[in-house]
């Protein structure tokens, strides 16, 4: 890369990281990715028990399965959240533009209000990619012959329920309670989920 294309990188992150200063997205966009990231890995852990229910001994099934299901929300999330957050600061200039009775076109507010929509939706959409392609690891290795199948599949409601425990921490971390509190309520919601489909297996 020419030092003239990295001046410019450079200058564009600065400024990227100014307006999502200025726009205080902060908050926003940690809540947006401890909830989809506990969706995708909530929906992934429900097709891997699901599929396990159903006697599915084969990898790529569960890998398409999550894969595609996680890309769904990544997509759906990322231009949900874009129209929403779009809207609402839309909002919120045009009640400043009136409350100060000025135009606040290609100021520094509007371009911090854009920046910041787009880093939101971003956030929104990759964080259940992001934990379903960690989720289905060791079915990848598993599809390219390097483990079992039942390793995969203990592996994998592993790495779900250490990802569970990692964002309930991250929550008691922000609000100042008991970390490892957090954690084991997150992880207790994904047991639950896991132990109503063994009831189902036994029961079917």
């Amino acid at each position: 890369m020419s030092r003239k294309k990295l001046n410019g990188l450079n200058l564009f992150l600065k400024k990227s990281k100014e307006y999502i200063e200025i726009a205080k997205v902060g908050e926003i966009a940690r809540r947006y990715f401890v909830l989809n990231a506990f969706d995708g890995a909530l929906t992934v852990l429900g097709i891997i028990m699901g599929s396990y229910v159903v006697g599915v001994k084969d990898p790529r099934v569960v890998i398409g399965a999550s894969f595609g299901a996680c890309l769904a929300m990544g997509v759906s999330g990322f231009w949900g959240a874009y129209m929403a957050e779009r809207a609402e600061r839309k909002r919120a200039l045009k009640d400043l533009e009136m409350a100060l009775f000025i135009n606040l076109k290609n100021t520094l507010l509007e371009k911090a209000s854009k920046v910041a929509t787009l880093w939101i939706a971003f956030i929104d959409g990759v964080s259940p990619t992001v934990v379903a392609l960690s989720a289905i690891t060791p079915f990848l290795l598993s599809h390219a012959n390097l483990i079992g199948f039942e390793v995969a599949f203990y592996a994998s409601v592993t790495i779900i329920l250490a990802t569970l425990f990692i964002l309930g921490a991250f929550l008691g971390k922000i609000s100042r309670e008991n970390v490892f509190l957090h954690g084991i309520r997150m992880v207790i919601v994904g047991v639950v989920i896991s132990l109503i489909f063994i009831v189902l297996n036994v029961t079917l």
